[in-house]
């Protein structure tokens, strides 16, 4: 075990993949020589030729399109949206043609492709290229929907993309890329669908995603000196999601905070927050959910007003505050 970037882990992932695997090839813009907006696949058109390492023009449309003709016809593609809030431009061809054509021919038709593209902000990149859009994919059924937030995860459940002969959207958050942690050197695969605890507590159940994991998992340590215990749950798939985890966690603490980045209105908040209400583990709760998320705003440039507009760790441990207040 050694310990390596959230960004290695997903270069290392594809490159083990390409190389176990000659239908898996890549495509996105500057990929190639570039290596990516975010340099993670820097080096890899070195090894894998121009064949399998596709820069494309700019166009998410063609990009898309492209994966999932190829995989109809019996290719892995992997295709990287530069930044997620480009999938706007590729939304036909990801839920009007992959996400229903294996349905719609009755089986006889897979789509065994990968999106990967960064999300989020934190990163001053402003209002068109800080998005957490997320929620939109999990909406639309026939497609599996996976937001790892640390290294280890990030490799498990990209071969596990990868290998599955469904359209798999893989959120990578921007701020992640630059995090640790230990990651094993050989293949691994971690199943779809499988919540993670992160910390294990027993006063509150945080349920969080993304960089909220990482803002969790901080904000956990600061209540533990003030004698408040938090469980920390990571879903880690959006779709299929893992109820069980979160309800058991909940009925365990009796209190849930759920905490994302994408905008509170109509968001995956909402999704994990009713999870809780429909369940047994309503009749645990011993005060109201709380949701934490964007606001209803276009994300500022400015970092101070950036900063102001998703969940921070204060806004964590305040929220965790009260609610253990309330009898």
């Amino acid at each position: 075990m050694r310990e390596i970037t959230y960004a290695e882990a997903v270069k290392e992932a594809l490159s083990e993949a390409m190389r176990e695997n000659e239908d898996v090839f890549m495509l996105g813009e500057d990929i190639g020589i570039y290596g990516g907006a975010f340099g993670v696949t820097r080096g890899m058109v070195e090894e894998f030729g121009e064949e399998r390492i596709r820069s494309t023009p700019i166009s998410e449309s063609a990009i898309a399109g492209a994966a999932v003709g190829s995989a109809m016809t019996g290719m892995r593609p992997i295709f990287e949206i530069q930044f997620s809030d480009f999938i706007t431009i590729a939304l036909d061809q990801i839920v009007n043609q992959a996400a229903k054509i294996r349905y719609m021919y009755g089986g006889k038709a897979r789509i065994p492709l990968v999106m990967r593209t960064p999300g989020g902000s934190g990163t001053g990149a402003a209002a068109q290229h800080s998005q957490s859009l997320e929620n939109w994919t999990a909406h639309i059924p026939g497609l599996k929907v996976i937001q790892p937030a640390t290294a280890y995860d990030a490799k498990g459940l990209l071969h596990a993309a990868i290998e599955d002969d469904n359209p798999v959207m893989f959120y990578e958050h921007k701020l992640c890329y630059r995090t640790t942690s230990d990651v094993p050197a050989e293949k691994y695969t971690i199943p779809i669908g499988v919540a993670d605890i992160k910390e294990v507590g027993t006063d509150i159940t945080v349920v969080a995603t993304g960089i909220m994991v990482h803002k969790a998992i901080e904000a956990a340590k600061i209540l533990q000196e003030k004698k408040i215990s938090i469980e920390v749950v990571d879903p880690r798939t959006l779709v299929p999601l893992d109820k069980k985890t979160i309800t058991n966690s909940v009925m365990k603490t009796g209190r849930a905070v759920v905490v994302t980045e994408s905008v509170k209105r109509s968001g995956f908040s909402a999704e994990l927050a009713s999870v809780i209400a429909e369940s047994e583990s309503f009749d645990f709760l011993d005060a109201p959910i709380v949701r934490l998320a964007g606001a209803e705003i276009p994300m500022p440039y400015h970092p101070e007003l950036e900063k102001k507009a998703v969940p921070q760790v204060a806004d964590i441990v305040e929220a965790c505050e009260k609610l253990m207040a309330k009898k």
